[in-house]
């Protein structure tokens, strides 16, 4: 996927490697130039665009979209769970061990398929509590795209806490618990509970394929705005 930043630009099909971009001999033309390239580069996002309508989550979540944020809603035996996620910054880099395409074979062939793994918080209130369970989880780089264990969990529980219900900030005067240190046992209870209310390795699969699908929708969106505001320069 890609956008042009002055010298530099994207290489087409991919917001991976860098490759020098001719310097414009003028406003107006460098302009035009840019808009030209973006169109081009729209419609090469379309094209390999994976969902032209967002994936579903089963388990019977609601989503609701707010810009880059998401949320998911479900209501388990007197229970609110609700998971909030940000695409922004959730594409993992790939810069290193990158290789240029070999002979004979298109650049876009080439590219590794990019993928959102955002860092996700879990909340869970009991109907007419005045307590959030707050659980911060994240998908450890090493997890993601691992399939020799099936037993592995793909992604991690990093703090944990208890908040006001209805608080959008967590409060520094509240105890956190960071499980780097944590009793393996307890953390391994904490896994189950989430598990009991539909957060899993299923879930945790499928909120990847939902947020890439989020994040290339808003990036393609980018692209346009970007075009439409160079356009009226």
């Amino acid at each position: 996927w890609s956008v042009a930043v002055g010298l530099l630009c994207r290489s087409p099909f991919s917001r991976t490697g860098l490759v020098l971009a001719p310097r414009a001999p003028s406003t107006a033309t460098g302009d035009k130039a840019f808009v030209e390239f973006l169109s081009d580069e729209i419609k090469e996002e379309r094209k390999i665009q994976k969902h032209k309508s967002l994936p579903k989550m089963s388990g019977g979540w609601e989503l609701e979209v707010n810009g880059t944020e998401a949320k998911l809603v479900r209501r388990v035996a007197g229970e609110k769970v609700t998971v909030t996620f940000n695409t922004n910054n959730s594409i993992p880099p790939t810069f290193d061990g990158e290789e240029e395409p070999s002979q004979g074979q298109k650049a876009e062939e080439q590219e590794p398929e990019l993928t959102s793994t955002p860092n996700f918080v879990v909340e869970v209130v009991k109907d007419g509590g005045k307590k959030a369970l707050v659980l911060d989880c994240h998908y450890p780089e090493d997890e993601v795209g691992q399939e020799e264990e099936e037993e592995s969990d793909i992604f991690s529980i990093r703090e944990v806490s208890f908040q006001a219900v209805g608080e959008s900030e967590w409060k520094d005067t509240n105890y956190t618990l960071n499980t780097d240190s944590l009793d393996w046992a307890l953390y391994d209870h904490l896994m189950d509970f989430l598990a009991d209310r539909g957060v899993d390795n299923t879930f945790a699969d499928e909120l990847v394929e939902l947020s890439t699908a989020l994040e290339h929708r808003e990036y393609i969106a980018f692209l346009e705005d970007l075009q439409g505001f160079v356009k009226t320069q």
